[in-house]
């Protein structure tokens, strides 16, 4: 008689399922917090709601974000199946804005384009999440296939627009604030703000690649789809 066969929640996939539904469920329930409370903010406070998103949410927000990065080390090792370089775009995107230009700049943290810029994020993980989780549990409904794959064609150059602008807002306060600028040695400097200035040009050149990955991805799902139900 040959060794006994693993249980299946001992086996390599069953684990790797697992911790995808779990890592995949704690970004929804993130993501959809914030959202949540944005929506009951907005409709309790109206506009003044906007001004004071980011001290609300942005906690949770930028846990949400680093827990994110993750993802790239799924692709990877290859417990995730995508392209590295089109997320690695993807996330960066938001650190940087997030991190680097929201987080330090108080001044723009009260700009009611953060508020819509973390509205179209959560809009795009709340569907993304959910489509992930369901798949790597074998689930998976039309409807839901359809909009996951649909949802970001007009959302994400949004966000890109969003998030350009909020660099743009934020430049007076790096030039007055000298935040992030400093000089070395030899006559050498770091101005912060011709670095962000040079960084917009590079988030459109990113988003025509990541928009033409993305769109890729979506005809190979949406062709494969059909034949998944037809079996």
């Amino acid at each position: 008689m040959g060794p006994a066969a693993l249980p299946s929640w001992l086996q390599p996939r069953y684990r790797k399922n697992a911790y995808l539904f779990i890592y995949y469920l704690i970004q929804f329930c993130g993501h959809s917090w914030i959202f949540t409370n944005m929506t009951v903010r907005f409709f309790s406070f109206g506009k003044d709601s906007m001004v004071d998103t980011f001290y609300a949410i942005g906690l949770v927000m930028q846990l949400c974000q680093s827990i994110s990065l993750l993802e790239l080390l799924h692709i990877y090792v290859g417990i995730e199946s995508n392209h590295l370089l089109p997320r690695f775009l993807q996330l960066t995107e938001r650190i940087i804005v997030l991190f680097l230009v929201i987080t330090s700049q108080e001044e723009v943290q009260e700009k009611y384009v953060v508020c819509v810029l973390f509205i179209f994020w959560n809009l795009l993980d709340m569907v993304r999440y959910t489509y992930s989780m369901l798949s790597v549990i074998g689930i998976s409904y039309t409807v839901l296939t359809w909009f996951s794959q649909t949802l970001w064609m007009p959302i994400y150059p949004l966000c890109v627009l969003a998030e350009a602008f909020t660099i743009y807002q934020s430049l007076p306060y790096f030039e007055s604030f000298g935040t992030y600028s400093t000089k070395m040695p030899f006559d050498l400097s770091i101005y912060f703000p011709y670095v962000l200035k040079i960084y917009l040009m590079m988030l459109f050149v990113g988003m025509y690649f990541t928009y033409s990955h993305l769109y890729s991805e979506r005809r190979d799902i949406l062709r494969v789809f059909p034949n998944k139900k037809k079996m």
